[in-house]
């Protein structure tokens, strides 16, 4: 079967999903840009088709409303799209982290791209950290990722990644946006997403007292079942469970990982805590959910509708303690 992933680069230990070419730390942008797959430019030319002159060889015309975008280096194409469209590349969101990493406490630890290059990112811990009873440790990371095709804008999500089980989850915040979505009818500027982002201690702050809030929150058994039944079973939300995955798989396993199963869950942040709902999904999301692939699952987990699935669950789990 084919791989969403194409090619990618990290540090440390093996990711979660098990893909890509291990790196020493602290390696350039300039290494990881070549290891990550990223080591080439976004290319684009005019529309053409042959009109028909009957039977001959007939007129290449142009159409000059939209243009092709193909890879420098393959020549392969990746999108047809309109002339208004301003393409990221490859290049541009490795720099991103590039001052991040040389005078902030940034690292690198995965980067690559999906589709045949059609969508590509990167994803770097903050160095912000927090320790919940038990010793469950979250880390913090900044993604950035984009696309080529229109499938997505490029977007700077923060997010946290939990130790023990590896599970992601965006950061949400009263006073400031979940990401920072650049349309590509306008031009990305990596300067305005990070004032817009605000990459600051204080909102990490703000964060993790949500999340300690959600650990020390004890949650009854009815109310963990109606928790699993209005994220994973709520048929009208479009966020449910993909097709090939009946509701009720889904509600058995996600209550199972919750209520001891999961990685973590036995920790004292998590063994009957709002903190174990959210995690019981994530970990559900992000390891155990159906996919044509691991890959597949990734670009649901990060991108589609995974994300979006992970997102309601901190959602309703925050309404537990507000």
């Amino acid at each position: 079967m084919a791989h969403l992933v194409e090619q990618m680069a990290y540090v440390g230990d093996t990711p979660w999903h098990g893909l890509g070419e291990h790196l020493p730390n602290g390696q350039p942008i300039d290494v990881w840009q070549k290891s990550a797959g990223m080591d080439w430019s976004i290319e684009e030319t005019p529309v053409r088709y042959l009109a028909d002159q009957k039977g001959n060889l007939g007129t290449i015309m142009s159409f000059e409303d939209q243009k092709v975008l193909y890879r420098s280096d393959t020549k392969a194409a990746l999108s047809v799209v309109s002339q208004r469209y301003q393409v990221v590349q490859p290049r541009a969101v490795l720099n991103f982290y590039r001052g991040l990493t040389e005078f902030n406490d940034f690292e690198l630890e995965t980067a690559g791209i999906l589709k045949g290059g059609r969508k590509f990112w990167a994803l770097a811990r903050t160095g912000q950290s927090l320790t919940l009873k038990g010793g469950d440790v979250v880390n913090g990371y900044l993604l950035l990722a984009t696309s080529c095709d229109g499938s997505m804008a490029t977007t700077a999500t923060p997010t946290t990644v939990r130790v023990v089980c590896n599970n992601t989850l965006t950061v949400a915040l009263e006073r400031a946006p979940q990401a920072i979505r650049v349309p590509h009818n306008t031009q990305f500027d990596e300067v305005a997403v990070k004032r817009q982002l605000g990459l600051s201690v204080s909102q990490w702050d703000e964060f993790m007292i949500r999340l300690r809030t959600l650990s020390e929150r004890k949650v009854k058994s009815h109310e963990a079942m109606n928790y699993f039944l209005h994220v994973l079973c709520d048929a009208n939300e479009h966020t449910q469970v993909s097709q090939g995955l009946s509701n009720e798989r889904a509600l058995k396993k996600a209550l199972a990982l919750y209520e001891g199963e999961g990685r973590g869950a036995e920790l004292d942040s998590a063994k009957g805590t709002a903190w174990g709902l959210v995690n019981a999904v994530t970990e559900f999301v992000d390891h155990e959910r159906r996919a044509r692939s691991t890959d597949y699952r990734l670009d649901s987990a990060w991108f589609g509708a995974g994300a979006q699935i992970k997102q309601k669950a901190l959602d309703q789990a925050l309404l537990m303690v507000a």
